[in-house]
């Protein structure tokens, strides 16, 4: 989740140099945000804050915080490119939910990213026979970026390709802008 918000942060910075106003989020009406909420905070208690807790309730928690996502999804559909951002939500869930409540890791993408094996419960760990593992975290960052270095699945970058999309829509910046299309005559 941490990797998400560095790329989606300068995705936001990139809204002004593109012609863009970030104020314009403000005129954004959002509906069923506790929804939204609630999921992050969940994905935070399993992912940081519980991390003694039982790993079945942990796995529990985690699928599920991916129904109070969607909830906020489908409650908001009306935003631009929201489904781009679904896409991503629904591809990491079904990996999740086919392992367990871990998302697969591929060893050559921990590797790649020098990430040792996780102790505990992680939300991304190798994880034997792993199902729909093309979904799960087969993309990394190397390992000479610090704590940048990750690994990521396909449905991350949908989140943030469909998040950038979205917020350079809503801000009115050339790149979100919309292409008319005339019939050539």
């Amino acid at each position: 989740m941490t990797l998400l918000v560095v790329p989606v942060l300068l995705i936001a910075l990139s809204v002004p140099l593109l012609g863009g106003r970030l104020t314009a989020l403000a005129g954004l009406r959002l509906r069923w945000t506790p929804a939204l909420l609630g999921a992050l905070a969940v994905q935070v208690v399993v992912l940081w804050l519980a991390p003694d807790w039982p790993d079945a309730v942990l796995a529990i928690g985690h699928v599920a915080s991916y129904g109070w996502a969607a909830a906020f999804l489908g409650a908001n559909r009306h935003v631009p490119w929201l489904w781009l951002i679904g896409l991503g939500g629904l591809s990491n869930l079904a990996a999740i939910a086919a392992n367990g409540g871990r998302m697969p890791a591929s060893p050559a993408a921990l590797d790649a990213a020098g990430l040792p094996p996780p102790e505990g419960f992680s939300n991304s760990a190798e994880v034997a026979h792993a199902k729909l593992a093309f979904l799960g975290d087969v993309l990394a960052t190397p390992s000479g970026l610090g704590p940048f270095s990750n690994v990521f699945s396909p449905g991350d970058v949908c989140l943030v390709v469909g998040a950038g999309l979205a917020l350079h829509r809503v801000c009115g910046s050339r790149l979100g802008a919309r292409r008319e299309v005339t019939p050539s005559g």
